[in-house]
């Protein structure tokens, strides 16, 4: 037996069948399954760009053989709505703050509990932890009857406190994992050099922890302006983010595809761009401590 023979038969059935199907093949198929992946978005954007009859009248693929039907008018309709466009700007209001409040208050609790001691620091984790498990439902009642009270209710600052108070579990548990893995003689080293705490987090710990916060930042995004059923409860007319003015202009005008359309199309797309922009990042922080 040859040596070549000796290696291959030593490799695993799985290795040996992901040897014989990558290449070319692979790419394809993961091409042909991405494209699928985007099919809804590509027909929305289409959609979007005919009129209500040409959209009642056929399906969104007509347009390659009719390119004729392409127009503009509905985004510029889009535009003359107001309510759509305060609810995108209050879907701004809400989702931006709501990402860099966790993405803060959590960074600065993970360095916390990885990195400084203090009394009952592994019981106040495991209390941290034990929050992940608490679904949004069993908070809503409580926490509108709570806001009611003191004047937040219906208020842009109080579906940014919700997203807040249930985004930081789970933003804890992530970056005190991922700070955990870093190296305690860099850390060391910078205290020698005189490095105090703040600078330590600011100036080593962050740097470090870019693609866990960037993976932290695109699932806290996508979670807040993709929410509906919060936004539901706690918003108003106008406080409402752009999920609920879509819903409630379907519920009120039944046949306002004109409107509906490049709505839906601007909802779905910035998310899109928000997580193809800093997908490497995204990447890099879900696979951290994967591979040593």
């Amino acid at each position: 037996m040859t040596t070549v023979d000796s290696v291959k038969a030593r490799q695993s059935l799985g290795s040996r069948v992901v040897e014989k199907v990558s290449g070319g093949a692979v790419s394809v198929f993961l091409i042909v399954v991405g494209l699928f992946w985007l099919m809804p978005t590509i027909g929305l954007l289409i959609s979007s760009l005919r009129s209500p009859q040409d959209m009642t009248a056929s399906g969104w693929w007509e347009v390659f053989t009719k390119p004729s039907q392409l127009t503009i008018d509905s985004y510029d309709k889009l535009l003359q709505n107001g309510d759509i466009t305060d609810s995108i700007l209050n879907t701004v209001l809400i989702t931006v703050p709501a990402t860099l409040l966790v993405i803060v208050i959590g960074a600065l609790a993970g360095y916390a509990f990885a990195w400084m001691e203090f009394p009952g620091r592994d019981w106040w984790f495991m209390g941290v932890v034990g929050l992940l498990v608490v679904p949004v439902q069993v908070a809503l009642i409580p926490i509108a009857e709570l806001f009611g009270k003191i004047g937040l209710f219906g208020s842009i600052f109080g579906v940014v406190l919700f997203h807040t108070g249930f985004g930081l579990p789970f933003a804890v548990f992530l970056l005190r994992n991922f700070f955990a893995e870093i190296p305690r003689e860099l850390l060391e080293a910078a205290r020698l050099d005189g490095a105090g705490e703040l600078r330590l987090f600011t100036r080593v710990v962050m740097p470090l922890g870019g693609p866990a916060i960037a993976s932290l930042g695109i699932f806290q995004f996508l979670w807040v302006w993709n929410d509906m059923l919060i936004a539901l409860v706690f918003t108003n007319v106008g406080s409402q983010p752009i999920t609920v003015a879509l819903q409630t202009q379907m519920r009120a005008f039944a046949d306002n595809v004109d409107v509906l359309a490049p709505g839906a199309f601007i909802s779905m797309v910035i998310p899109l761009i928000v997580f193809f922009a800093f997908q490497r990042q995204f990447v890099s922080g879900v696979m951290a401590g994967a591979v040593k």
